[in-house]
């Protein structure tokens, strides 16, 4: 079992992915867009301190973000408040830029995607707010300069900016997409697996019997179904420990799946319990099965324990016209289970 330390970590590890992908992006962001600012300063013979607020914006805020994250006791909750840092900032280099048209409409536009990609609607409208306040109030301090034409070379300048970022903002979105439908089909996977076995669980493998029945029902196609039961499984983890008794599972486990086809569904449905969803398959083909499996699980060997013998008992059941639900199905096939039992053990009944 991890410890408290790892557990730590693994959460903080966590909780600091969304800061790193805005990372990524906020670098290439504020590079990208102190491009065409650059070409308009220079138009405009903006003073020293102009140029050194916009190295530290391009340059140093995006390693500053990252720390605030990192040291933050939240960094999600850290990290939109960056974001809306990001948006002040915005709004005061357009007040900077004398609203040129195009700069300002790329960086603007820039601003609003990133917000909606990061946090939705409801961060798109605090950063809109707070966008426009800061511009409001830096160009009221600039006394209000407005030159919105954008010279040749800003509009060069604007290219990157306008092609390449909603370029690389399309690719974090695609790997992010792949990256949560791969996490889908996992817990898909681990929702109608059994951890201990490795095989379908029990609400999985009732589905397969639904559908099983059914198509009996509508066009005829038998299956059958084996209930397996470990003998003595009880008497193996009380005299050899719950570890021993694990891996006897493990390895009846892989006697199912040795023994079913592309069609069938092996399953654990509970404790020392097993089953095999043979389909299509009738009495011939169920019969074969079943033996193999009890000669299986009677063969396994396991090393460090040479007195340790598994044996099982199966019941067999296929389909019938008077089973009007699958727990008729199911039942019929545990009565020959547990005539399997009665009879001795290690043996194969069919119902």
């Amino acid at each position: 079992m991890p410890d408290r330390d790892d557990l730590h970590h693994r959460a903080r590890a966590a909780a600091l992915l969304f800061p790193s992908r805005i990372r990524r992006m906020r670098m290439l962001g504020a590079v990208l867009c102190a491009l065409p600012i650059t070409s308009v300063l220079a138009e405009r013979g903006a003073p020293a301190w102009l140029w050194i607020a916009l190295a530290i914006n391009a340059v140093l805020w995006p390693q500053l973000a990252w720390l605030r994250a990192q040291r933050a006791h939240d960094p999600v909750a850290t990290e939109y408040r960056n974001l809306l840092v990001d948006a002040v900032v915005g709004g005061l280099w357009i007040a900077a830029i004398a609203v040129n048209l195009l700069p300002t409409v790329a960086i603007a536009s820039v601003l609003a995607s990133d917000r909606l990609a990061a946090g939705g609607w409801r961060l798109f409208w605090r950063a809109a707010i707070v966008f426009a306040l800061a511009f409001v109030a830096g160009w009221a301090l600039a006394g209000y300069p407005f030159a919105p034409e954008t010279s040749s070379r800003t509009l060069l300048a604007c290219i990157p900016l306008l092609v390449g970022y909603p370029i690389a903002l399309s690719l974090v979105t695609y790997r992010l997409g792949r990256t949560i439908a791969r996490q889908n089909r996992e817990l898909e996977r681990s929702n109608r697996t059994d951890s201990g076995s490795d095989l379908p669980n029990r609400r999985h493998f009732d589905v397969r019997v639904r559908d099983a029945l059914s198509r009996f029902d509508r066009h005829g196609d038998p299956a059958t179904l084996l209930m397996i039961d470990i003998d003595a499984f009880k008497s193996i983890n009380d005299h050899y420990g719950h570890g021993v008794g694990d891996l006897v599972l493990r390895r009846v486990a892989d006697v199912l799946r040795t023994a079913a086809g592309a069609t069938d569904t092996p399953a654990r449905i509970g404790g020392d319990e097993f089953a095999i969803l043979l389909a299509p398959a009738g009495p011939a083909r169920a019969a074969a099965v079943a033996e193999y499996v009890r000669a299986g699980i009677a063969a396994l060997g396991f090393d460090g324990h040479p007195t340790l013998a598994c044996t099982a008992s199966i019941g067999v059941s296929t389909t019938r016209p008077e089973f009007g639900s699958p727990p008729d199905w199911l039942r019929d096939a545990d009565s020959a289970l547990y005539r399997a039992k009665a009879a001795g053990r290690n043996r194969v009944t069919v119902a």
